[in-house]
């Protein structure tokens, strides 16, 4: 079972680090507003999705369900301990760069929804409300 999950688990990194890189590659056309590149890495990350998913399910089925940090413990091998650490520590930097990518893309649809506001404002009648605010 410890060989078997150190492959595993090997495999599952392989995968992570080629979606840090996409990861990384959205970022690049997100900040160069290449759109259209940006569309293809989207279809990449997916099927990146895809893999890493089928490898989590292997894990979960060898595993019985149980969590990874007890089954580490638990086998006492430097090699998976390290394996391990290392897909958790990848996992955090995928988080932060997803995250990181999210708030620049909320930022230009912020952008660009105020540019449009200005290009066609709102021309309705304006009142107010019951709270004396402009509606």
């Amino acid at each position: 079972m410890k060989e078997k999950l150190n492959n595993i688990i090997l495999e599952e990194t392989k995968f992570l680090e080629k979606l840090l890189v996409a990861l990384e590659k959205q970022h690049e056309y997100i900040a160069k507003n290449e759109v259209f590149k940006m569309e293809a890495v989207v279809q990449e990350i997916q099927n990146l999705n895809v893999e890493i998913a089928k490898w989590e399910m292997e894990r979960r089925n060898l595993t019985k369900g149980r969590g990874m940090l007890e089954i580490v413990e638990e086998l006492g091998d430097s090699e998976v301990e390290n394996n391990y650490r290392k897909i958790r520590g990848l996992v955090e930097e995928l988080k932060t760069q997803k995250e990181l990518n999210e708030a620049l893309i909320r930022q230009g649809l912020g952008y660009a929804t105020k540019m449009l506001q200005i290009l066609n404002p709102d021309r309705s009648a304006k009142t107010y409300g019951a709270y004396g605010k402009m509606k």
